[in-house]
Formats: structure tokens, C-alpha cells, sequence
């Protein structure tokens, strides 16, 4: 080894030589760039909205004579490369607000050329509750999700017009990562730190020294991990989502809106050459976000992370922090930002004989507590079903609710949970998790169960057991849903147990359903004598 280090460096010495005597050699002008100026444009601006339109955008154009590339410097800690000198600047922080943007000029050598200016802009865009999901309040890790099917996946960035694909740019249509797949790679070694500094969300990656590259960045090979320094700060802004995604039909459902901007350069564990991802949904402990790939915008690249470490135990096995709950205090209709309704006949799928309607007959909240009162009208039955869609929707926790039941034949109340993107997704694969289910016809009998596909309808994965007085008394129900089981309780004694995994459906946003349902294909025959009777809900309840 010794001999051919002393080759090399004899023949580098020797090149020196020559090329010191070439006086022919010629590293050209080193002028830097002259007549720097920036032109700044806010989006929106006009004589009644001098400082934009509420979207933060401004777009800056640099030129300079002898200039082959720009640098943006922002005061909110973030920067940009911008080689043409035009650059679209999207400024997060709600209000108005004034920055110092320092333009750098670069010439041939590297020689620079900077100047200052000053932008005043208006944002209307906030997402406080992303920020504490992101943080905690003050500092929050997350890791890979590397036990969950699709924790790293890839599909296409791609129109919702588009022929060959249609929606598919909300998920990982091309692939996704089965569970512990990079293992043997340094991915999962990622600790992603978010945190809050003053009015800054600020991001630190510790990837204990490697980072997992994708193969366009290191040569056009495979996925590899190289060296790779991420410490220190980065200064993370939020801004509005204009994605494929977000101008999807029902983009709602598909995307929370919001984009984690990462200041130089920073990025999420795996090396993609973007800095900007989409949340796509997140809760307190489970987090998807999508970017688009650089170099490559027809691919989007999707990340799931949770709060649980690589390794450890998957979830707790209770929860205590009450995150969401409805005493049912105050007399009158339920709470309308809570609760919603589904209205109507037509059957629901199980052949019902009920309308379900929003009458105050069928349900009201009445001396601490929501009554839902199925009657017979006529030779037709009504009742009413309320639901959390669009106002309140969790991914794991405890849900806990104490009811007395009603009773007679053909009866059957429920309590339980629908994935929200059912729209998209259609049941059975966008699952369903009922926490409480009992008929009249078979009067005591407690169910739990769960639906998705392979386990659906009369092949519903289920438990049952058998109470006293479930239509005379009151009973405290309980679910504990982690990412690894599904648990079922009435009055804490465990009646059926489900191994939650990263095939099933279990692991994305749901929301509450509350119905009272007559007849059909579970709830049995209705007795010709029935007139009414009602379901009493004191306090519904969620923990994590």
C-alpha cells in the first residue's frame, strides 16, 4: 500500500509541474457578478390588500450580469438555491410579517455578489393542532413505522385527469415496503425530533452517522446507506398543500392540506433530494406524509411514522389521556360540533326497516344523557343515527361509553367506527370496528367485532358474551385499540381479543357512530308488538 501512495503522489507532483509550466493554461475571469438586482412580487397584492392575497406567496427574480446561479438567505431560517435567479417563496407564519431576504449572486470560481431587500407579506395559513400532534407541545421523537405494511411506498405524482391513473396520487399505487423490509439497512435508525422554539417549529435528524439514499442520488444504483452529517436545527414552516392530491375530487379525505418546508435542506430519514412533505394525515402517535421526488416530479414518495420506537412494544396496552368526550350536560339536540346525522331509509346495506331522522322524537339529550328512541310509525319504524364524520376522527386509543340498551325484538343498537375514507375505500376494505352491538332477539348478548375484507358482513371476526340487565341497568363498554390488538370489555372483563397487523385496515383515522336500527339482516325480526324504545348514552369517551 505504501509503494502505490508513493506513485500516486510522485505522478500528482509531476502533473503539478507541468501544468505550472503550461503558460498556456487558462482558468478564465474571475469577475463577480455586477449589477445585482431583485425584483419582488406579492401574490395578491393590490391597493386593498398591499400585502397579498392571505396565501404568503412572493415571488423573487434576481439578475446580474456575470451571474450563473442564485441563492435565496430568509430571516425565517430558511434558504434556497435557485440557479435561473427566480425563485416562488411561500411565507407561513400567520399575520403580517416583515423579512430580510439576502440574494446571493455566484460567478465563475465561486466568486459572489449579494444584496438585501425587505418584503412585507400577509399569511392567513395556521395549523396549530399539526403542530402539537408534531411536537407534543414542546418536543416530540418519531421513528419508522417499519412494523406497518407501506411505511415506505412509492406512486405516481400525477393529475386526478390522468388517464392511466386516475386518483392514484394519494398512496403508494407502485409500492410499498412490507413490514421490516430495510432491516438490514440503516433506515430505521432515524430519530426524527420536532420541537418548539418561540413562535419557530424547528426539526433535527439524528441518523446516527447514515442515511438510507435512494439509488437516483448516489450514482443511479440501489438504495444505499452512505455517510452523511444531518445534525443541527432546521427551521421547519408550514404552508398550504397545492398538490396533485389536494385538487383531488375528494381531496378532503385524502390529505390534511398541510406542507412541512425543511430548511437547508433538511428531509425525513430517507434521502429523496426533497425538502418539502405533505401531511397526509397525523394524530398524537401516527403520522403519513408524501413529497414529490426531486429530479423526478412524476414520483411521490410516501413515509409513515409513529412514536413508538423500532423495536419496542407497539402501543400500550391502556390509555388515560381523555382527548375527546361528550357528557351529554346539556338538555336539547346533541352537540352540533360533535355530531352529525345520517338520514333516511333505503335499507343501510343490512336490509333495516327503520328512517332514521333528526327529530327530537327520535333523539335528544335530556337529564344528562343522549336518548336514541326507535318507534314505530304506523306500519314503518323511525330512529336516528349520529356520527363524529368530519368533526372528530382518531387513529388507536380507549374508547369508553356507559349505556342502557333498549329492548324488544328486532332491536339492535350499536356503537361503533367507520374508516373515514369509506368514500374512497369502499367497506370492507376501509374497515369497521364495533365496540358494542345487541339484539333484542337475543336479549343479553354482548357483541364485539370487526370488518374488513376476508372478515365482512355475516363473517365478521366477533366475540360475544352474556350480561345481566343490559336493557334495565347501565354498563360501561370499553375498546382499547393499539396498533397491535383490538380489545373488548364490558364493565372491564375482556369478552373478545383481535391481533391488530399492517394487513388489516386498522391502523388509519375512524369516527363514532351511534344508532338504534330495526330489523335486518342481523337485528332479526321485529315483533308485531313493539311500539318504542330507547337507547340511553351517559358519557361517551376517548382516550390516548
Amino acid at each position: 500500500m505504501k509503494n502505490i501512495l508513493k506513485y500516486i503522489t510522485a505522478a500528482f507532483l509531476l502533473l503539478l509541474m507541468v501544468n505550472c509550466q503550461d503558460d498556456n493554461v487558462e482558468f478564465g475571469s474571475l469577475d463577480a457578478p455586477t449589477n445585482l438586482a431583485v425584483k419582488v412580487d406579492i401574490v395578491g397584492k393590490s391597493a386593498t390588500a398591499p400585502n397579498g392575497d392571505g396565501s404568503g406567496k412572493v415571488l423573487f427574480t434576481a439578475t446580474a450580469d456575470n451571474a450563473i446561479s442564485y441563492k435565496y438567505i430568509f430571516s425565517d431560517g430558511t434558504s434556497q438555491n435557485a440557479p435561473s435567479g427566480i425563485f416562488e417563496k411561500g411565507f407561513a407564519k400567520p399575520g403580517t410579517n416583515t423579512y430580510t431576504v439576502t440574494v446571493l449572486a455566484s460567478g465563475k470560481g465561486g466568486i459572489t455578489t449579494n444584496t438585501t431587500v425587505e418584503v412585507t407579506v400577509f399569511s392567513n395559513f395556521k395549523d396549530e393542532e399539526a403542530i402539537k400532534f408534531l411536537t407534543g407541545g414542546s418536543s416530540k421523537k418519531w421513528y419508522w413505522s417499519q412494523s406497518e405494511v407501506g411505511h415506505l411506498g412509492v406512486g405516481p405524482n400525477t393529475s386526478h385527469t390522468d388517464a392511466n391513473f386516475g386518483t392514484q396520487n394519494y398512496y403508494p399505487a407502485f409500492y410499498g415496503a412490507a413490514a421490516n423490509e430495510k432491516a438490514s439497512t440503516c433506515l430505521y435508525n432515524s430519530v426524527m425530533t420536532f420541537s418548539v422554539a418561540g413562535d419557530q417549529l424547528k426539526f433535527n435528524l439524528d441518523n446516527k452517522g447514515q442515511t438510507y439514499y435512494n439509488g437516483a442520488f448516489i450514482g443511479g444504483g440501489d438504495d444505499a446507506c452512505r455517510d452523511l452529517d444531518t445534525s443541527g436545527l432546521k427551521t421547519v414552516i408550514l404552508s398550504p398543500s397545492e398538490s396533485f392530491v389536494s385538487k383531488n375530487p375528494n381531496a378532503a379525505t385524502q390529505t390534511r392540506g398541510t406542507v412541512m418546508n425543511f430548511s437547508d435542506n433538511g428531509f425525513m430519514g430517507y434521502y429523496i433530494g426533497s425538502s418539502s412533505y405533505e401531511i397526509l394525515s397525523i394524530t398524537e402517535n401516527r403520522m403519513v406524509v408524501r413529497a414529490v421526488m426531486g429530479g423526478n416530479a412524476f414520483l411521490a414518495w410516501y413515509h409513515i411514522f409513529t412514536t413508538t420506537p423500532p423495536g419496542q412494544a407497539t402501543g400500550p396496552t391502556d390509555y388515560t389521556n381523555l382527548v375527546w368526550s361528550d357528557e351529554f350536560n346539556t338538555d336539547g339536540a346533541p352537540d352540533a360540533t360533535k355530531w352529525g346525522y345520517d338520514l333516511g331509509a333505503g335499507g343501510w346495506g343490512n336490509n333495516e326497516s327503520q328512517t332514521y331522522t333528526n327529530s327530537a322524537t327520535n333523539v335528544v339529550v335530556q337529564g344528562g344523557m343522549l336518548k336514541i328512541t326507535a318507534k314505530k310509525e304506523g306500519s314503518t319504524y323511525t330512529s336516528a343515527r349520529l356520527k363524529s364524520e368530519d368533526k372528530y376522527e382518531f387513529t388507536y386509543g380507549k374508547v369508553e361509553f356507559r349505556a342502557k340498551l333498549p329492548s324488544g325484538g328486532g332491536t339492535w343498537p350499536a356503537v361503533w367506527s367507520l374508516g373515514q375514507d369509506y368514500k374512497t375505500n369502499s367497506w370492507p376494505a376501509c374497515g369497521e370496528i364495533d365496540f358494542m352491538e345487541h339484539v333484542g332477539n337475543a336479549q343479553n348478548v354482548i357483541h364485539g367485532t370487526l370488518h374488513y375484507p376476508g372478515n365482512s358482513g355475516g363473517n365478521g371476526n366477533t366475540g360475544s358474551t352474556t350480561i345481566a340487565n343490559a336493557s334495565t341497568e347501565f354498563h360501561v363498554y370499553k375498546t382499547i385499540w393499539t396498533p397491535s390488538s383490538i380489545k373488548f370489555y364490558v364493565d372491564d372483563k375482556l369478552f373478545h381479543s383481535f391481533a391488530n397487523n399492517n394487513t388489516v385496515p386498522f391502523n388509519k383515522d375512524f369516527f363514532l357512530i351511534m344508532n338504534v336500527a330495526m330489523g335486518g339482516n342481523f337485528g332479526g325480526a321485529i315483533d308485531p308488538a313493539f311500539t318504542q324504545s330507547t337507547m340511553e348514552v351517559d358519557y361517551i369517551r376517548v382516550y390516548q
